[in-house]
């Protein structure tokens, strides 16, 4: 299992098993595959989310413009 983190636009903002995902957060879901954890971000969050990065290609200086940090999805 690999992780997969998801950024989310100004207007995107999802309420998930008591978590609130928006565009100053990362969610970070961990999936076998990149595939399987798109499949279960369209499950939590639709097709209202902006970009999903594997873990190789995730740069932490990015966290710069998340302020609330990273959240757990699954």
């Amino acid at each position: 299992m690999s992780k997969h983190y998801f950024t989310f636009g100004q207007s995107h903002v999802h309420r998930v098993n008591g978590k609130t995902f928006d565009c100053d957060c990362i969610a970070v879901i961990e999936a076998d595959n990149h595939t399987r954890a798109r499949e279960i971000a369209f499950k939590n969050f639709g097709p209202t989310w902006c970009f999903s990065y594997e873990q190789e290609d995730w740069d932490e200086k990015d966290m710069r413009y998340y302020p609330r940090g990273y959240i757990e999805v699954n």
